[in-house]
């Protein structure tokens, strides 16, 4: 069970802590709305990374052969959704400095926690680094993959637990971030930085 726990963790931390493009989208969202919100989509990118892992646990082998056919369309659904966010996001955080210079102009509503939610959510849930990487759990036989129920749920709840911590962790970051850069200036900075990470990693997605 120990084993288990560990294992669980170690997997949640391993596909959480690299700061990719979702990441980058997480910090922004919260930058320039609110830490609640970016709790909430924090909580939907680590629901993402649970689900993998129950698939993983759940479907073994046979999970993984029928991902293989689907990586290289998934990677570029993926690289598309990135682009249409990197552009909208850029788009909307040049808008809202407009809207700063001529305060007339009618606001554009803020994006709520459900919405937050649901959109990172569907975003974890097509990144291809996460299908990739439990796929690799399971190709390579992990011990919690192929263990008793027991151990699976222990090795989901783990997985799940360690995401959502470091999650809301980068949208903690988000939220000191937004209240540091509290002019118009550097939070358009900051979105336009957020979109250009993503920008960089959809490119990479198409052409590696």
């Amino acid at each position: 069970m120990i084993a288990a726990l560990v294992a669980g963790l170690l997997a949640g931390y391993g596909i959480a802590v690299p700061v990719g493009a979702v990441a980058a989208y997480l910090i922004a969202l919260t930058s320039r709305t609110s830490l609640t919100t970016g709790a909430c989509a924090a909580l939907g990118v680590a629901t993402a990374d649970g689900l993998y892992a129950l698939v993983a646990t759940v479907g073994g082998s046979a999970v993984a052969a029928a991902i293989r056919p689907v990586l290289v369309p998934l990677r570029w659904c993926s690289a598309v959704v990135l682009l249409v966010l990197a552009v909208r996001g850029l788009a909307g955080a040049v808008a809202r400095y407009r809207e700063r210079l001529t305060p007339t102009r009618r606001a554009e509503p803020p994006t709520g926690p459900g919405r937050a939610y649901l959109g990172l959510l569907g975003i974890t849930l097509l990144n291809p680094i996460t299908v990739v990487y439990f796929a690799a759990l399971v190709l390579g036989g992990h011990s919690a993959v192929t263990a008793g129920q027991a151990q699976r749920a222990v090795f989901v709840l783990a997985a799940f637990a360690a995401s959502a911590t470091w999650q809301l962790l980068l949208a903690c970051g988000g939220a000191l971030l937004g209240r540091a850069l509290t002019g118009a200036r550097g939070r358009l900075a900051t979105a336009a930085v957020s979109s250009l990470v993503m920008a960089v990693l959809a490119l990479n997605l198409l052409i590696s």
